[in-house]
């Protein structure tokens, strides 16, 4: 961290320990912190480069459940907290229409427009200055999702992505409007702008229960993801599977919808009797190791929807292929249950379905209690599933233009390119990427390398992160399909032997 940057930190951890804002486990009472630091008892702000970049450590052996870090209210940043200026709340009540994501989105920009008068002033200036969420994808880098109309009843990577940004974008023209009302700075009426105000409020918003949208945490923002424990995000039962669910609302970490009281609503949460927000271990954790916070439940897509990474383990990700139409209709699963999890093996709506579709028409009412229980109803009719299974994700694999190989080629052509010190470089490894060459952003000039060593252009590294995310997207999807072979071929044989 360079000097200034790390000065603007330190007057930022100052800033909120002032307002109480504290890793102290004591539960009560005044903060023991000095006035230089909000941290230092239970955590530390440190640098993961392979996990996440900029986190949260440990600074002691950390119990589960206990208190590692309590933000109140005060330093939260709402639209209830903004719009306690009457001028700005008069106006936001002449649009009704706008939703709750909207209302913090224009309030943000609102306070970013006040500069240093600002009370958040300090904590605005450790926002990021760009995302790498869904919504900032140009179409080529959605296009390089590549996966695309292998379903007609469950959407997919590259039209849920379009229908993204097209949302972001119509969000924007609804508050244009609103935002010229309230004396929104011009340059901060812009679509450029809205993206990154829209972007922070997916990204680093928490659940309150008085708005939809959530609020912007202060120091609680610094906590990287971690999936939710193997004992919740497992297929374990029909019940489970088929009530899953969404834990967001318009952007907002949304906990109130399952039950994660085992560790205090999935680590954290506000609590009105502290009027504050307040954040607890998830597990034990050893000194200096990283201290992670559970967002909810979501597959890679949704990850990259709303926060701009993935993960390459995901227990809870999904991979849709495209199923024939009698498929569909041989059981009453949902749609939407009917896809191979992140280990390769289908789920147990899908092999239910498989089981239902390879028996005979006038049987499947007689067997159709034992498919729904994941009873096997035969062992040729499991291999015929197994078989039909395995061809799918063959053809599918065959049908998308590049392959794992050659993913996993194009993401060490990029990492080398984000780590050139040479133009020169820098286009000597894009010569041997055709994807890469057609689609990135080239600057019209070279860049210049100065004494200071030579750096890519912001917007050809920003579209660079974004392609190595498509990517990685689609390879951890094509590996699914890979998986997913192996796993029938195996059952195959153990079937037949």
């Amino acid at each position: 961290m360079g000097g200034g940057e790390g000065s603007k930190v330190e007057a930022f951890l100052r800033w909120v320990a002032e307002m109480g804002v504290s890793d102290s486990p004591s539960p009560a009472g005044p903060s023991q912190h000095s006035s230089d630091s909000c941290l230092g008892q239970s955590l530390l702000l440190s640098d993961f480069p392979d996990v996440g970049g900029r986190g949260l450590a440990a600074a002691r052996e950390l119990r589960r459940g206990e208190r590692v870090l309590r933000v109140p209210k005060e330093a939260l940043l709402t639209s209830e907290s903004v719009l306690k200026d009457e001028n700005l709340a008069a106006c936001v009540k002449r649009h009704p229409h706008l939703s709750s994501s909207q209302i913090l989105t224009v309030c943000l920009l609102a306070e970013v427009g006040k500069g240093r008068t600002s009370h958040w002033y300090l904590y605005l200036t450790q926002l990021p200055q760009s995302y790498n969420t869904l919504a900032n994808f140009s179409p080529n880098e959605i296009k390089s999702l590549q996966v695309v109309h292998f379903t007609f009843l469950v959407e997919d990577a590259v039209c849920i992505s379009e229908k993204i940004v097209s949302k972001v974008h119509s969000d924007w023209e609804e508050a244009v409007i609103l935002m010229q009302e309230m004396g929104i700075k011009p340059q901060l009426q812009t679509f450029r702008s809205w993206l990154w105000a829209s972007g922070t409020v997916s990204t680093r918003t928490l659940h309150v229960p008085w708005d939809e949208a959530g609020c912007l945490c202060p120091v609680g923002d610094f906590f990287n993801y971690a999936s939710p424990e193997d004992e919740l995000s497992s297929e374990n039962s029909v019940a489970e599977s088929s009530s899953a669910v969404h834990m967001y609302v318009d952007g907002a970490r949304n906990m109130e919808d399952i039950d994660f009281s085992y560790h205090r609503l999935a680590d954290g949460g506000y609590e009105d009797n502290e009027v504050a927000y307040c954040f607890y271990a998830r597990k034990r954790y050893e000194k200096g190791e990283q201290v992670l916070l559970c967002y909810g439940t979501y597959t890679n897509l949704e990850l990259l929807e709303h926060y701009g990474f993935l993960l390459n383990e995901n227990p809870n990700d999904k991979a849709f292929i495209w199923l024939d139409p009698d498929i569909y209709t041989s059981s009453s699963w949902p749609k939407d249950l009917l896809y191979i999890q992140q280990d390769g093996r289908p789920s147990f709506a899908l092999h239910s379905t498989l089981r239902l579709w390879a028996t005979p028409h006038n049987l499947r009412r007689a067997v159709g209690h034992r498919a729904y229980s994941g009873l096997q109803l035969s062992v040729e009719n499991e291999v015929s599933g197994m078989k039909w299974l395995a061809k799918r994700c063959q053809h599918m694999l065959h049908q998308l233009p590049t392959t794992v190989a050659g993913d996993c080629s194009i993401m060490d052509t990029i990492d080398k390119m984000l780590k050139c010190t040479s133009w020169e470089d820098c286009m000597d490894l894009l010569s041997n990427e055709g994807e890469l060459k057609e689609l990135l952003p080239l600057p019209v000039n070279n860049p210049r390398e100065g004494d200071k060593g030579f750096q890519l252009p912001g917007k050809l590294k920003r579209s660079l992160e974004r392609f190595r995310l498509a990517v990685h997207w689609r390879l951890v999807y094509k590996r699914v399909l890979v998986d997913c072979i192996s796993y029938c071929a195996q059952s195959v044989d153990m079937l037949s032997s």
